[in-house]
Formats: structure tokens, sequence, C-alpha cells
């Protein structure tokens, strides 16, 4: 795929500060925050979200890791590109402009959602640098996905998929908090995003050699296929019953305690 160009310079926190800041992708400016010291992990948002997805993690992991969570292109504070350049190809490099300016040579990704594609896309391109990948409640296997022409989504409609991301025990609260985060995000990102979901281009049977593992909701928003080894031969997944589709703020100590043993018994990587 054709690569995105990354500006020669960056607004970025050393290793070892903690903070927000920014890295430019191109014309982009692309947002993320830094915390902590030690190996580091990439937390990457889904369809419509933004970074605060995360802050659980964040609070838990960031005392023995350096944890990064940024707003891809067109989400949160970074900036948009025009509809029609939304890509995987363009959010996978937004993961690497963000790697690039915090220094470090091998992480651990944790996307959600849509961004379970955003960091198998990153870890297709740059295998060197992944040291395994967790995924919430999102696909590492798009073979079964039927690419197609979907037209402009409603208002209306983003509020009716928002609403099926939720189970009864989903608290009123965090309901109303997802809601309000996704939809704030423009039309234009939310339309973007998906055709960028949809894009034949980036179904592949290419294998993924890093360690994985899945976390999915109960129930899943995305169905559980064994067959996912086939392409991510060190894949294992597991499942905290009684969640929506947003697990890691549902059940934040359950999902952080399956993260941390992931980290524990399969990512082996350092930082520089």
């Amino acid at each position: 795929m054709i690569r995105i160009a990354l500006a020669l310079f960056t607004f970025a926190v050393p290793p070892g500060l903690s903070g927000a800041a920014e890295t430019k992708l191109g014309d982009l400016t692309i947002h993320y925050t830094a915390m902590g010291a030690g190996p580091a992990i990439i937390f990457v948002h889904g369809w419509t979200c933004d970074e605060s997805s995360w802050d659980y993690q964040v609070r838990a992991f960031s005392k023995a890791h350096r944890v990064v969570t940024l707003d891809l292109p067109g989400h949160g504070k970074s900036s948009s590109p025009a509809e029609k350049d939304f890509s995987m190809d363009l959010f996978a490099e937004a993961i690497e402009a963000v790697r690039q300016a915090i220094r470090a040579d091998r992480v651990v990704l944790v996307g959600h959602s849509m961004g379970v594609m955003v960091i198998r896309q990153y870890a297709l391109e740059h295998p060197e640098h992944v040291a395994g990948l967790v995924a919430a409640d999102g696909p590492l296997d798009i073979r079964a996905f039927d690419p197609g022409v979907q037209p402009p989504i409603t208002m209306e409609q983003r509020e009716k998929v928002i609403e099926g991301m939720f189970v009864p025990q989903t608290p009123a609260p965090l309901r109303a908090r997802i809601k309000a985060m996704m939809l704030a995000t423009p039309a234009t990102t939310a339309n973007g995003a998906v055709a960028a979901m949809l894009d034949p281009r980036i179904q592949s049977t290419h294998i993924i050699i890093a360690p994985a593992l899945t976390i999915y909701a109960g129930p899943a928003l995305f169905a559980q296929d064994q067959s996912t080894k086939e392409v991510v031969p060190k894949w294992e997944s597991t499942q905290i019953a009684g969640t929506g589709h947003f697990l890691m703020m549902e059940k934040p100590e359950e999902f952080n305690r399956l993260l941390a043993g992931f980290l524990r018994q399969r990512a082996q990587y350092s930082t520089q």
C-alpha cells in the first residue's frame, strides 16, 4: 500500500516524561498522550471514539509501562483528512508516526472495535515493531467481511448503532458518556471511517506472526471464529460475560487483569 509520508518534525514528549503531545503525519496533526515509563503499549480507539476510551487502562498500566493513547485522524483532537482520504493505511501510519515520536522500538498494540482492524493493518505493514496484539471485541481476521459501498450514515442511524453496542448491564452514566463521545465526531469521519473498514484492499491472507489475544464482550459484537488462527497462528481468545461492546470501560478490572496476563506471559518486548 502507499505509505503516507511522515513529516520530519514532531512536538513530542521525550521518553520518561508524561503529557499530551502532537506529531505530524503529512499535513495532518496527530494528537496523543504518553504516561509512565517502561515497555510501550499503544491503545487505539474505535469508530467515532477518541483516546478517552482507555482512561481506565491508562491509570492501571502507566505504573509500570509507557502507556500511549492517540486520536486517529478525524477523531478527537487530531486533524482530519478529506472524507475520500480515510483509509486503514492512513490510520496505521498514524500509529507509526506516534511510535516514532515516542522513540519506541517494539510495542504492544491494544485496539477496540475498528481499532482492532487498525492494529491488524499496522502489524501487516510494520511487523518488526509489533511485540503483541490485543483485540477488544474486534476482528483480527477480516477475510469473511463482505466489502461493499455503504451509503452515507445519518445521525439517526448512528444513534441506533451506538444503542446496539450496549447490554442491559451497561450503566446509564457510561451509556451517556459513550454516546456523547461518538455523536460528537463529525459526519465526515463517521462515513470516511466506515468506507475504510469496507475497503476490499485491506483483506489479506498474510500471516501475522506476533502473539495475539482477543477479549470478546459478552455477548460479542463480532463473531468468534477459531479460523483466525489460520492468519494469526499465535492467537488466543477469551470473553468477559455480561458486558457490552465497550467491555474495557464496563468491567475495567477484569479487562485489565486479562491484558496484564497477556503482557506477562506472551509479549516479551523492549523500548528504546
